[in-house]
């Protein structure tokens, strides 16, 4: 059985997560992920809710279970949101989770994963930093309202903390997808 185990003790932020499953590629499947992600169409603009990213997700070139997969991280988000708002999910509005640049790293995660191709995916604990994070809605204590939620759901955080934002949303709701088992 192939696992892919990930180290999340120092930081777990989705540039991080991806970083790192792009380094367990080869040079040319690193070539070929860049050009999915390029190919993916993930267009630079703002998705405000989950309709107008899931919307956007159906009209990728990409398999559908990297579809699949994207929208299960962003209903993830969603209802994480929609818990800390007290809104419906389909009425949750995205900041920064809903940039351009956050879908397409999902995007980029979703398909680095099905590249690699793990019959399951374990972790550490994840760290989730410390301090305050400005964002949308202001100065916020780490891990934001949503990061909080996300990993109130079952997942193991670090008991030390570094200084900064090390998990974001974005990034708890791809553990939460993808992750099978955690480290004791």
């Amino acid at each position: 059985m192939t696992t892919l185990h990930l180290d999340l003790t120092r930081d777990a932020t989705r540039r991080s997560l991806l970083s790192d499953l792009r380094g367990r590629l080869d040079a040319d499947a690193r070539t070929a992920l860049d050009a999915a992600v390029e190919a993916a169409g993930v267009p630079e603009r703002h998705h405000h809710d989950l309709p107008d990213v899931l919307a956007t997700i159906d009209g990728l070139q990409a398999s559908d279970r990297v579809k699949d997969d994207m929208r299960a991280v962003y209903r993830i988000l969603a209802e994480a949101e929609a818990s800390v708002h007290g809104c419906a999910v389909d009425e949750t509005h995205f900041h920064e989770v809903g940039n351009g640049e956050a879908v397409r790293n999902v995007c980029a995660v979703c398909l680095a994963v099905e590249a690699l191709a793990p019959e399951r995916i374990a972790a550490t604990p994840v760290q989730v930093g410390s301090g305050t994070v400005t964002c949308a809605h202001g100065e916020l204590h780490i891990p934001a309202p949503a990061t909080a939620a996300i990993l109130a759901a079952g997942i193991p955080v670090c008991t030390e903390r570094l200084d900064g934002e090390r998990c974001t949303p974005t990034s708890a709701a791809l553990i939460k997808h993808f992750v099978d088992e955690f480290d004791a």
